[in-house]
Parts: C-alpha cells; structure tokens; sequence
C-alpha cells in the first residue's frame, strides 16, 4: 500500500528517465492524471493514455516521456516537497521559478494543478507538491 502517490509518481517518472525507459505505468487516480496532463504541457511527457479494460480490477494509467532530438529524456530530475506529514502551501508571491526557468514547480490550487508561472500570472496560491526540471 502506497501512502503518497504523488510521490511515488514522480519517483516512478524519475527512475523510468534515468535508465533511458519511455513508458510509466501508474496506479489510476482523477489527481495524478490532472498531474501528468500539466506535465504534458510543460513538455516532460508526451502523451498520456488512461484506458480501462474490463477485466481489470485495478485501473491505470501509462504516462509516454518525451525525449529530446539526441534521445536523451526531457527529466532529468524531480524534488518533492509538500509530504503527508508536512503538507506546505504558498501564496502567489512564493512560487518562483526553477533552475532558473527550464524546470516547473506544480502546486495544487483550487482551480487545479497549475505550474508555478501560473501560479505568479494568475494569482493563484496553492499546496507545493514537487519540482520538476
């Protein structure tokens, strides 16, 4: 049983980049597909398929990562922050860019999962969940 799941996601997306594999199976859930759909515009993934079958008890889904022009994986590395034990939130004014504009901070807000650049051009607090560059 898995306690974090945004925090295994992101793990499983991070070892799937360092060994060089393209596919990342995960658990299904409504919050960690809104996740990956906001790393697919960010360009970290690029496609992600969420189809049920019948005959399976437990649904999931398949992130595809994306890969540059030389094969190598657009992540290269992620950071969690807000944890079960410590959940920790941000206004507006405390998302700030990462390694200095080529990564993401993803923050879970009320109108949704929204990147840090969001975040600062719409005004939007929210729980810090992790960095992604």
């Amino acid at each position: 049983m898995v306690t974090d799941r945004v925090g295994d996601f992101i793990i499983r997306l991070q070892n799937a980049a360092l060994i060089g594999k393209s596919e990342v199976v995960a658990p299904y859930s409504a919050h960690l597909v809104a996740i990956a759909k906001k790393l697919k515009e960010l360009g970290f993934i690029e496609k992600v398929d969420v189809s049920s079958k019948d005959d399976e008890v437990k649904k999931t889904f398949v992130s595809v990562l994306a890969f540059d022009g030389q094969g190598t994986p657009r992540l290269r590395g992620v950071k969690r922050i807000s944890k079960p034990g410590r959940r920790l939130y941000t206004p507006h004014t405390g998302a700030h860019r990462v390694k200095g504009g080529t990564g993401a901070r993803i923050i879970s807000s009320s109108v949704g999962i929204i990147s840090d650049s969001e975040a600062r051009k719409n005004r939007f607090g929210g729980e810090e969940l992790f960095e992604i560059w």
